[in-house]
């Protein structure tokens, strides 16, 4: 497994590897690693004949200074699990390599990012694209994988890659949980051992509502969501939104859509936690 910290050097040694006709699987994250992680990093090791996994926290994302500053940075425990998969090159930039000069890239994401997630960080998914814009030019990968936890994120990228026409195939892979349900994340560290106990009723309180969605209107679902979750005073529901998967956006009548998603967001304490589940 290589280990490239330089624009320069990753594409020197991956222009190399496409010489010689090998496919290039990537996934991008910001460390933290967990098994959610992992599972993108197999599947990408498995479909094609290159792994390439970047490790950057990636500054101009955060809308909140002290969320950038405590994100954790563990790069050699990072390096650790990544040698138990099949990832064959890590890129970890500095922030001084990617953003030599402040990028001023704006994207017309449709719509996309002015609900849920870009309603309450916003400049977020701005970040995002510039970043993973950066990577796709540099990396070329054949294909991309992004978990499902971040939909929003999802659908952007989506979006984002049709709109530059990047030749590159974007892969959603299943929320990982843990063994009482509470979806894997790199925040979940930190959390307080009260916290982490009482963390899986988000996806309970998901659960329930997908067993009888349909009896209520999607408006209140979204309210009975928020009721059964703020019941314990420690949870603070920041939205709980029932969207369409393709355009991201509320509605009215369950026949308005094909496809519908729950999403929200939770503090607990002073850690915020995103989750989903599909109703149809």
């Amino acid at each position: 497994m290589y280990l490239f910290h330089t624009i320069d050097e990753i594409r020197h040694h991956l222009a190399g590897l496409k010489k010689e006709g090998r496919s290039i699987g990537f996934v991008p994250t910001m460390g933290a690693l967990h098994l959610g992680h992992l599972e993108l990093v197999r599947r990408a090791g498995l479909e094609n004949d290159i792994a390439v996994v970047s490790i950057f926290v990636n500054p101009i994302q955060f809308n909140n200074p002290e969320d950038l500053k405590k994100y954790p940075r563990t790069l050699e425990a990072d390096m650790g699990k990544l040698n138990t998969t099949h990832c064959s090159i890590v890129f970890a930039p500095s922030v001084e390599e990617m953003y030599p000069e402040p990028d001023t890239s704006e994207f017309d994401f449709d719509e996309l990012d002015k609900v849920m997630e870009g309603q309450f960080r916003p400049g977020h998914f701005r970040g995002v694209g510039v970043v993973v814009k950066k990577f796709f030019e540099i990396v070329e990968p054949d294909k991309a994988y992004f978990g499902e936890k971040d939909f929003q994120q999802l659908a952007i990228i989506k979006h984002m890659v049709r709109e530059l026409n990047f030749p590159v195939e974007i892969v959603p892979c299943p929320i990982v949980r843990e063994p009482d349900g509470l979806a894997m994340s790199s925040r979940n560290e930190r959390l307080t051992a009260e916290e982490r106990s009482i963390a899986p009723a988000i996806y309970e309180a998901l659960c329930r509502v997908k067993e009888s969605y349909s009896w209520f209107t999607p408006e209140g679902i979204g309210k009975m969501v928020i009721g059964d979750i703020e019941q314990n005073p420690l949870f603070r529901v920041e939205y709980a939104q029932v969207v369409d998967t393709g355009t991201l956006q509320p509605f009215h009548e369950w026949e308005e859509t094909e496809h519908a998603i729950l999403c929200i967001a939770v503090f607990l304490g002073q850690v915020r936690l995103i989750d989903n589940i599909v109703l149809y």
